[in-house]
């Protein structure tokens, strides 16, 4: 099946080594138009899925530097059917077209790869909607320059969440909770789209969820001893759209399998090897 085929093709229904063989293209093909050129210190990798009518301002407002660090944005189009892409490049950002929709999680994946193949040192990830502001890259960044953290996650319940949806709100407490006791660390929010980390976190943690994949990541980094932190951010409601992650019901219980199935992976190299998660103010 070629790549043109798979456009039809969920993040549901695609196996193992289609996935592998959607993820070299898109690799090869991004490295090819890249040439020689290496990526700043920090990349801010970004997944945006028809994204069109939010992502120009998010990108329009990313800083050039970061704690002294030079910023490059990697955009990866998760096979959106809009305008996503164009909007991107149009901003000046590296963009990597993915034309399957796989999930937010398999977009990730692949961005980190490209980030760390490519010469960063650092990788940020923030949202394609606008419910977070670029201007706090500094607040998840700071820890990991200074040498206090590996791995660092905003927290809306250390900051603030400008949102009105109560039952997305106490999942994220219950889950937090749950991360907390499976984890021996205190984490507040275990579902952030704003964090960022050393490069070698996303190579060292293994990333199988096509979704959701902020919770396998955090739960990941936490059991194979990385330090870890949570910084106070603020959540905005997302500038336009609509949210990708379905109903509430549908998708804590989607979040609980995660949770549950990262731990239970994870657990035997975590043994006495997690670290305090720390808030930061």
């Amino acid at each position: 099946m070629s790549l043109a085929e798979r456009q039809g093709a969920s993040a549901v229904d695609t196996d193992t080594d289609t996935d592998s063989d959607i993820d070299e293209v898109a690799a090869a093909g991004f490295s090819e138009a890249l040439g020689s050129r290496q990526l700043k210190a920090l990349t801010v990798v970004i997944a945006a899925y028809n994204e069109e009518e939010a992502i120009e301002s998010v990108l329009r407002s990313m800083p050039a530097e970061v704690c002294g660090l030079g910023v490059d944005v990697l955009v990866v189009v998760d096979g959106a059917d809009d305008g996503s892409a164009s909007v991107a490049r149009g901003c000046g950002v590296l963009v990597c077209d993915v034309p399957v929709n796989r999930g937010q999680g398999a977009a990730l994946r692949l961005g980190y790869r490209l980030a760390r193949t490519h010469g960063a040192r650092f990788i940020a990830t923030m949202d394609a909607d606008g419910q977070y502001d670029p201007a706090q890259l500094a607040a998840v960044m700071e820890p990991i320059v200074a040498g206090r953290a590996d791995f660092v996650s905003g927290s809306r319940r250390l900051g603030a969440a400008h949102t009105t949806d109560r039952v997305r709100a106490t999942g994220v407490v219950v889950f937090g909770r749950l991360i907390s006791v499976l984890t021996g660390q205190r984490v507040t929010d275990p579902a952030n789209g704003l964090r960022a980390m050393r490069a070698e976190v996303t190579a060292a943690v293994e990333l199988r969820q096509p979704q959701y994949q902020a919770t396998e990541l955090l739960i990941g980094a936490a059991l194979r001893g990385f330090r870890i932190a949570e910084v106070p951010v603020t959540m905005y409601q997302r500038r336009a759209g609509t949210t990708k992650k379905g109903g509430n019901l549908g998708y804590g219980a989607r979040v609980g399998r995660v949770i549950v199935a990262t731990w239970w992976r994870e657990r035997p190299r975590g043994r006495g090897r997690g670290r305090t998660t720390r808030q930061l103010s």
